[in-house]
C-alpha cells in the first residue's frame, strides 16, 4: 500500500500550543467550530490550507469526507443526499474525540475506483469517500480533483477545496 506524509503546522500569530493538525484527541483542546491556517512543511508540500476544529464519529479515517452540524460541531460521513458544509478528516477522528477537518487547501482524501484528474466531487453511497459520477443533488460545491485515484496513495486523490458544501441543488 503506497503512503503519504504531511507535516502540516499551524502558522497563525500568536498560534502556540494548538493540537497537531494530523491527530486526534479525547479532550477537547479547542473551542468547537474554531478554524486555523497552516502550512504543510512534508513531504508533499501542499501548500497552506484552512482547518475546522469539531467532534469525530465512528468509523472516521483519515481522509474520510464529512458534513458538520454547526450547531454543536458534530460531524458525518458524507453520504448521498447529504446536506451542509463538507471537510476531509485530518486523522482517524472516531466517536468522542476531536481533531481537525481540512476546508480550504489541497486535501488528501479518500475516492472511488475510477476517480479521475480534474473531476467534479460526488457524494457517493459509500460513507467517507467520492466519485466523479455525476448524481443530481450530491455534487460537493467548491471542490475539485487535483489527481486521479491512488495519488498519493492507495485509495485516496488530492483535491483542491473552497469551504465546500453539499445541498440538494433546489437553493436559489
Amino acid at each position: 500500500m503506497a503512503t503519504y506524509t504531511t507535516n502540516w503546522q499551524v502558522t497563525e500569530v500568536g498560534a502556540g500550543g494548538w493540537q497537531p493538525i494530523d491527530e486526534t484527541s479525547t479532550t477537547k483542546n479547542h473551542d468547537l467550530g474554531t478554524i486555523v491556517k497552516a502550512t504543510d512543511r512534508g513531504t508533499n508540500a501542499n501548500g497552506v490550507g484552512e482547518f475546522v476544529y469539531a467532534k469525530g464519529v465512528a468509523s472516521t479515517a483519515t481522509g474520510s469526507w464529512v458534513t458538520f452540524l454547526e450547531d454543536d460541531w458534530s460531524t458525518a460521513l458524507l453520504v448521498a443526499d447529504a446536506k451542509g458544509r463538507v471537510g476531509v478528516a485530518m486523522s482517524a477522528n472516531v466517536a468522542n474525540q476531536y481533531g481537525w477537518y481540512q476546508i480550504s487547501g489541497k486535501a488528501i482524501g479518500k475516492a472511488l475506483t475510477g476517480y479521475v484528474d480534474n473531476a467534479l466531487v460526488y457524494g457517493t453511497a459509500t460513507a467517507g469517500s467520492v466519485d466523479d459520477a455525476v448524481v443530481s443533488g450530491d455534487r460537493v460545491k467548491k471542490a475539485i480533483g487535483a489527481s486521479a485515484l491512488d495519488a498519493p496513495a492507495t485509495g485516496m486523490a488530492e483535491f483542491e477545496l473552497d469551504r465546500p458544501f453539499v445541498d440538494d441543488g433546489s437553493a436559489t
